[in-house]
């Protein structure tokens, strides 16, 4: 593996944007002592309609966040956007996590909290509303959303669903 030159390091290989939504820390009592490891949500974006959620886990920090990266740019799905905002307004939920999103003018910026924002702008949407309903847990918030937008259509397929 070390003598193939196609291999480049991750960070040269893409350009995409990657953003940390948390780590959670465990701790393991064991006969010697504490003993922790540290999981972590990350979500990978291209900022042009693309976006991913990987969640890692590890004994150490870097290598949970390293981790849950690979598995995010390996889950990355396509998202509909009508110039820098969402087409319509969409609801979504993920066990407690309940998220509605509305579209904004231009200009209006991203008004939206919580883990939305970070996929949100992983996904290149600059302009919306949101609010997160029921848990505040930020890995559900974080799928809600990710569901929401996985629920967005274009005008072109409605019309299509329509006729």
């Amino acid at each position: 593996m070390a003598n193939q030159p196609n291999r480049r390091p991750r960070e040269e290989r893409d350009d995409l944007d990657e953003r940390v939504v948390f780590v959670n820390r465990c701790n393991k009592v064991v006969k010697g002592g504490r003993r922790m490891s540290f999981s972590a949500t990350v979500v990978v974006g291209d900022r042009a309609g693309k976006v991913g959620l990987g969640f890692g886990k590890a004994n150490e920090v870097s290598d949970a966040i390293r981790k849950g990266g690979d598995a995010a740019r390996k889950a990355m799905t396509s998202v509909k956007l009508r110039g820098k905002t969402i087409p319509h307004e969409v609801t979504g939920v993920c066990d407690g996590g309940y998220v509605l999103l509305k579209p904004a003018p231009d200009g209006a910026g991203l008004i939206v909290g919580g883990g939305m924002r970070p996929v949100l702008e992983a996904a290149g949407v600059r302009d919306a509303i949101g609010k997160s309903l029921g848990s505040k847990n930020r890995l559900n918030v974080v799928k809600a959303t990710l569901n929401a937008l996985a629920q967005l259509r274009s005008q072109e397929e409605i019309a299509a669903l329509r006729a």
